[in-house]
């Protein structure tokens, strides 16, 4: 492996850490259902919007990553 593997193997974890500790938005009944949560019209505030910019820094990190590697795997 090289040390794109690694970085990409640190990020997925660190991704899918960031997510689980996210607090869902609305219930599975209204998602489905189509009914709106006054919870979506909320603002983010403290550690849950630091959390959101913190999963969305990771997923691009994860995606500049994987195509990197995708690159790099080619040309050797």
């Amino acid at each position: 492996m090289y040390y794109l593997d690694y970085i990409l193997l640190a990020i997925s974890v660190l991704l899918i850490v960031i997510i689980v500790l996210q607090n869902p938005k609305e219930d599975a009944l209204s998602a489905f259902s189509g009914a709106k949560s006054d919870r979506a019209k909320m603002k983010q505030r403290g550690i849950e919007k630091v959390i959101n910019r913190v999963t969305t820094v990771l997923a691009v990190l994860f995606f500049v990553a994987s195509l990197l590697l995708m690159i790099f795997d080619r040309t050797l």
